[in-house]
């Protein structure tokens, strides 16, 4: 039986990765009649999804008053069967949907209470408290929804015991989506590269500090978090070797990647990094390029055991410019890590995979 299915995000493009090119596609391709409500310019129908669309909000504020109420009410206008919100934000819209009776998934992307500790525009005092009061209401909310969907395996660990519907379903990437296979590594340009938000407690300082200390380039696709933070990224030494990008599509990821001889994810050690598993640490694996990682157990336990990459101190930018010149130094090694962490996505980090999980929660939520 064909079920309709309303996404739901306040915060997020409506064209995300993970909300809309893997579980939206996957439940779609299910034969589900699969809705998404997001910022976007204006309804429309997307590879068969139908995007609901809601305005872009002016600040956050707006983001969680006005713009939440359309939100939920652009929700009850398409009366679906099962709803799936994505963003803590929203815990009052899934309670509301669930006093009217319908089944409501929260799908857990970051550890909250965590990220909270880092929120540079929460002042430094009031983090701690807030952040406890954020933990109670997430804890109260998931004890009442029909399932908990965590994007990670320590999200799961927090939420496996207020709710008797946990799932983790992780973030990893589709398999070919970024993999050009390869001619010979030489043709390579003696590029690494970083893609996604740029920000500093993502490394963007030390990363530029390092390249600076190479013979290579940094391909920088993303965008800045702020004006000042790229204003003083611009002033370290090391930036004559960036080639900013800045946002670009999919297909120009793919064409990065595929230039570039490794891939940098230096997140420096906040509470919500050390746990974490970033999306790009598994796409630069996809896409067959040796990953500069953060040493964190996580992370080292991941890319030690496939061997495809190297694990650094972020905050040293000498040793992140010895692992850089030392991939410049080996190609054929290089060529072996890309080659081992492409064959890890392919056996075990693969979304094809993971949307097993996910079609198999909704057939328990709708049988």
């Amino acid at each position: 039986m064909i079920k309709k299915i309303c996404h739901l995000t306040s915060a997020h493009a409506f064209n995300d990765i993970r909300i809309f090119h893997k579980e939206c596609k996957t439940l779609q391709k299910s034969g589900c009649e699969v809705f998404l409500i997001a910022q976007h310019g204006r309804d429309e129908v997307v590879d068969g999804i139908s995007i609901l669309a809601i305005p872009t909000p002016l600040n956050r504020k707006e983001r969680m008053t006005r713009i939440t109420k359309t939100l939920y009410n652009r929700a009850l206008e398409i009366d679906a069967d099962i709803y799936h919100f994505h963003d803590p934000e929203l815990t009052r819209v899934g309670l509301r949907l669930k006093r009217r009776g319908k089944k409501v998934i929260y799908d857990v992307h970051e550890d909250l209470p965590r990220q909270i500790m880092t929120k540079e525009w929460i002042p430094g005092p009031t983090r701690a408290v807030i952040s406890w009061i954020v933990e109670l209401i997430e804890n109260f909310a998931a004890r009442r929804y029909d399932a908990v969907v965590c994007a990670t395996p320590c999200i799961y660990e927090r939420f496996i015991y207020l709710n008797n519907s946990v799932i983790n379903i992780n973030n990893y990437p589709i398999a070919n989506e970024l993999f050009i296979p390869q001619g010979e590594w030489s043709i390579k340009e003696m590029a690494v590269c970083y893609v996604g938000g740029i920000h500093s407690l993502r490394g963007i300082y030390e990363m530029i500090n390092a390249i600076g200390q190479t013979k290579a380039k940094l391909l920088l696709a993303g965008n800045f978090d702020s004006d000042v933070e790229r204003d003083l990224s611009i002033k370290i030494p090391g930036w004559s070797n960036v080639i900013e990008l800045g946002q670009i599509s999919r297909q120009q990821v793919k064409n990065v990647l595929s230039r570039s001889i490794a891939g940098l994810v230096l997140f420096h050690p906040a509470p919500n990094h050390i746990n974490a598993q970033p999306n790009k640490m598994f796409e630069y694996m996809s896409a067959g390029i040796p990953v500069i990682a953060s040493d964190f157990p996580l992370w080292k336990e991941i890319i030690e055991k496939n061997q495809c990459g190297i694990c650094v101190n972020p905050l040293d930018c000498e040793a992140i410019a010895d692992a850089i010149n030392w991939i410049i130094a080996n190609p054929k090694e290089a060529e072996r890590m890309g080659k081992n962490g492409r064959g890890a996505i392919e056996q075990i980090y693969n979304w094809e995979s993971e949307s097993i999980k996910l079609r198999q929660l909704y057939g328990s939520l709708t049988t």
